[in-house]
């Protein structure tokens, strides 16, 4: 089997304006980022039609460290309803730097069912990653100086909230101290640095309607507590115009083409165990715009990302999905029905019915919001036909839809059975109204509880001294009404990364909260859970290099 990146230096690509004409996109509103790449306008938005399409959420069980792959289901699932004749396009996140150098290599999807020109996807792209970078240290910047330039005038703050980011993992930026030197150089003090996708910039970005959302958003960015305990924003500082400036540009979709020139929109890129995990509301409002199918995708398991989807994006936009797959692979299961992770391509069918109770969990959740189900199998080379049909049968006990996706290896020819699938199910039992896992009149930690209880299975929730701290500023503030988004390790329903499988005897400790007042919800910090990631032994990076002017280890 040749790489990805191989299968996407022989793909034949289009001019992106045929691409844009495919679907109807005005090709004289495009921003070009050379041939094959675009931005498109949010004034192209068309809310009518919005609501005419067919919105689909792929996400799937609990994953692996080498992840389950939600992104190429995402793309063969676009492929494969427009090899029946339907218009469909994809909608997925921007992939961060972070992890093409730490772990992954790329994200991109793979094979077959691939976005293109990966390389300038899984690199810069189109500089969005870069704006949300200089915009939220433009921020702290501007910060430090406000302090400095007024502190003979006695202004202070007694809590500084807001960190700084980057696009990469280094956890020796975690905790640092600024302002060390001589009195010109700044106020010592402590701070830090998350990765870039946990920025509430990246949120705003993510959440906003329009520019006049997104400057609105920007000015109530609570960046510290005044010694009189009031908040001080953005707005305070008179800067809230030049951060969107920054942003101008990044703030619309990007469009770029499938590995068979069908069209895909990229914007946006929070990861779903830090942040809350899902691609712009814009990018996906634009492709319901041009589109009948859109598929959109949220991040690793359904825990964490299809819960934030619904409570985060779904309550923030109106959308609502019309059905959602959930994507398993046998290594995944085996892995959850407690088989070793060295041992966990080989045959294991009692290890594979055990791990069923993951799929059945997050299945059984699904539903909890009204969604109807179908369970796409991620087709590996190791896969026997016996446990396939161990999936297969089980599926049909338990009343979802089911398919198995090969386009990693045959393209859309491969995700034919996925996508009649998909559209007989929307055409025949789509979902129902949308029902959100909380209110928005319930207090914070009802809130936290109905999702650690309901959604994670939890037994008991726990909150550090931190955390209750914040629960005091939170209430008088007067924010409680804001959803909430739990950064918690993705590798498990509870907080522990090594609990697999369906565990309920567990508790979450919430060790402290952080208030994005600009993205208007409440990131609560669970267990371990690090906002900067750190590097691994062997770094991806290692293995990235440009041999005979072409760049390797991108797959």
């Amino acid at each position: 089997m040749k790489t990805d990146i191989e299968i996407a230096r022989e793909c034949k690509l289009k001019k992106i304006e045929e691409v844009a004409k495919s679907i109807n996109i005005p090709t004289d509103e495009l921003d070009y980022h050379g041939p094959y790449i675009a931005k498109v306008p949010i004034r192209l938005i068309d809310e009518e039609k919005v609501r005419q399409a067919n919105l689909i959420l792929v996400t799937a069980i609990t994953p692996t460290r080498a992840g389950i792959g939600k992104t190429t289901v995402s793309i063969s699932l676009a492929l494969g309803l427009n090899k029946l004749g339907k218009k469909a396009a994809c909608v997925l996140r921007e992939p961060s730097l972070g992890p093409c150098f730490g772990v992954k290599g790329g994200a991109a999807g793979g094979g077959y069912a691939q976005v293109l020109p990966m390389e300038k996807i899984n690199l810069h792209f189109t500089g969005d990653f870069h704006a949300i970078t200089t915009a939220h240290n433009m921020i702290s910047a501007l910060l430090d100086n406000y302090i400095y330039q007024h502190l003979d005038e006695g202004f202070a703050l007694k809590e500084v909230l807001w960190k700084r980011v980057l696009d990469i993992n280094d956890r020796s930026l975690r905790m640092v101290v600024t302002g060390l030197g001589a009195k010109t150089d700044g106020i010592p003090s402590e701070s830090g640095f998350d990765i870039t996708p946990a920025s509430e910039i990246m949120a705003i970005l993510c959440l906003s309607k329009d520019l006049e959302d997104l400057r609105r958003r920007i000015d109530n960015i609570i960046l510290g507590i005044k010694i009189d305990d009031t908040p001080f924003r953005v707005k305070d500082m008179g800067i809230g115009g030049a951060i969107t400036v920054l942003l101008m540009d990044a703030i619309n979709p990007n469009l770029v083409q499938t590995t068979e020139q069908t069209p895909a929109f990229i914007h946006g890129g929070p990861f779903a165990n830090i942040a809350h995990g899902c691609n712009t509301i814009l990018a996906t409002k634009m492709a319901m715009s041009f589109n009948d199918y859109v598929i959109t995708e949220a991040g690793f398991g359904a825990d964490l990302g299809a819960e934030k989807f619904f409570d985060i994006k779904c309550r923030k936009s109106g959308l609502q999905p019309k059905l959602c797959v959930i994507v398993a692979t046998t290594q995944g299961l085996k892995m959850h029905g407690g088989v070793a992770i060295e041992h966990i391509k080989e045959p294991n069918a009692a290890g594979l019915t055990k791990g069923l109770e993951n799929l059945d969990r997050h299945i059984a959740n699904l539903k909890k919001f009204g969604q109807s189900v179908v369970v796409c199998f991620n087709r590996y080379a190791t896969d026997t036909e016996e446990e396939l049909d161990i999936l297969r049968q089980h599926c049909q006990q338990i009343g979802v839809g089911f398919a198995i996706n090969n386009a990693f290896t045959e393209g859309g020819e491969g995700a034919k059975e996925l996508a009649r699938t998909v559209a007989d199910t929307i055409a025949t039992q789509p979902s129902q109204p949308l029902r959100l896992a909380y209110e928005d009149t319930d207090d914070l930690k009802t809130k936290i509880e109905k999702i650690c209880y309901n959604i994670y299975g939890a037994k008991s929730v726990t909150y550090g001294k931190a955390a209750l701290r914040m629960f005091k500023r939170i209430e008088k503030l007067g924010i409680q009404h804001y959803p909430v988004c739990i950064a918690k390790t993705q590798f498990s329903f509870s907080a522990d990364p090594k609990l697999y499988g369906s565990p309920t005897d567990f508790s979450i400790n919430i060790r402290d909260l952080v208030i994005n007042a600009g993205a208007e919800m409440i990131v609560a910090i669970a267990g371990d859970i690090m906002r900067m990631p750190g590097l691994g032994k062997s770094p991806q990076a290692e293995r990235i290099d440009i041999v005979n002017g072409q760049i390797e280890g991108l797959s």
